[in-house]
């Protein structure tokens, strides 16, 4: 699903991927040429999620799953460079974010549409299949091997991120020095500026009605963003799942103590990974990270 829009020097083109609405607003002289690399950029990503989503039967994560079980499996060089990354973000993270988090994805209904809380025994299995230590990347011979029947990985936290990043590289490609590309509004890619402005202002969510942690200003802070991201992690959101969908990797339960967190990064990767991670470990995590902005609500 696809649509666009175009008006005076201003193009918009929207397009459903990753069950999310991504869309692109450029600038611009000539409105043909920034169409042309909207639904480039916007292909990327539809590109992406076909060998990376794990709701995909045909999908390379999907074969994994399948193939990779106790024995190793040549992948495709695409899926190796974004599991061996993520690896190296779990470790800069503490753990605190996790893609081999997919069997307590499944635990908790997040996968399938049948979200519940499981019991506790559920919840116990399904960590004995959590963890690196269940998946053997060999980057020289090319393969992946997953240790156990069950191990799955879940990109959830990161491929959106990643995905964005690929499109801002086809719009840099083409040239493209001012544009907004967003995936749900919940991550952010800043090129340039708009006219007129010398940054895309994005303001964060305001809390749900009901909420007794607002802002402490009364407002949500205005953020104003150039050739950077931003991301937003929180517990609202998705209004399909009555449960918080974030999983804390160190209880296997939904994370607690943080209602919203946001991070700005220079890659849309690392701005969708640390918000994630912010949210489940809170504000220590950020200590020793100077290079991050970020923002945080505690829960109720």
């Amino acid at each position: 699903m696809s649509g666009t829009h175009a008006s005076g020097g201003t193009v918009r083109v929207a397009r459903t991927a990753m069950a999310t609405r991504f869309e692109v607003v450029l600038h611009g002289a000539r409105p043909e040429s920034l169409r042309a690399a909207a639904e480039e950029a916007l292909d990327e990503i539809a590109a992406v999620e076909s060998w990376l989503s794990p709701y995909r039967p045909e999908s390379e994560l999907s074969r994994l799953h399948r193939s990779g079980v106790q024995q190793p499996l040549r992948v495709d060089p695409r899926l190796l460079r974004f599991l061996v990354l993520a690896r190296d973000y779990s470790r800069r993270t503490n753990g605190l974010f996790d893609p081999t988090l997919g069997p307590l994805v499944r635990a908790w209904g997040f996968q399938g549409g049948r979200t519940a809380t499981p019991d506790a025994s559920a919840v116990a299995k399904a960590r004995t299949l959590v963890g690196w230590n269940q998946v053997v990347i060999d980057e020289a011979a090319g393969t992946v091997q997953l240790a156990r029947p069950g191990v799955e990985l879940h990109p959830g936290a990161m491929g959106k991120g990643y995905a964005l990043d690929r499109a801002v590289e086809i719009l840099r490609d083409a040239g493209i020095e001012n544009a907004l590309i967003h995936g749900g509004t919940s991550t952010v890619c800043a090129l340039g500026s708009p006219p007129d402005a010398d940054g895309w202002e994005i303001s964060l969510p305001e809390p749900p009605v009901g909420s007794t942690r607002p802002w402490p200003e009364g407002r949500p802070p205005r953020i104003s963003l150039r050739d950077t991201t931003l991301s937003v992690s929180a517990v609202w959101g998705r209004p399909d799942a009555a449960i918080n969908h974030i999983l804390d990797p160190r209880t296997g339960d939904p994370a607690a103590g943080m209602a919203l967190a946001a991070v700005v990064a220079p890659s849309a990767t690392d701005s969708d990974v640390w918000s994630t991670a912010l949210l489940v470990g809170g504000p220590p995590l950020m200590a020793g990270e100077a290079w991050a902005r970020w923002w945080c609500l505690e829960a109720n």
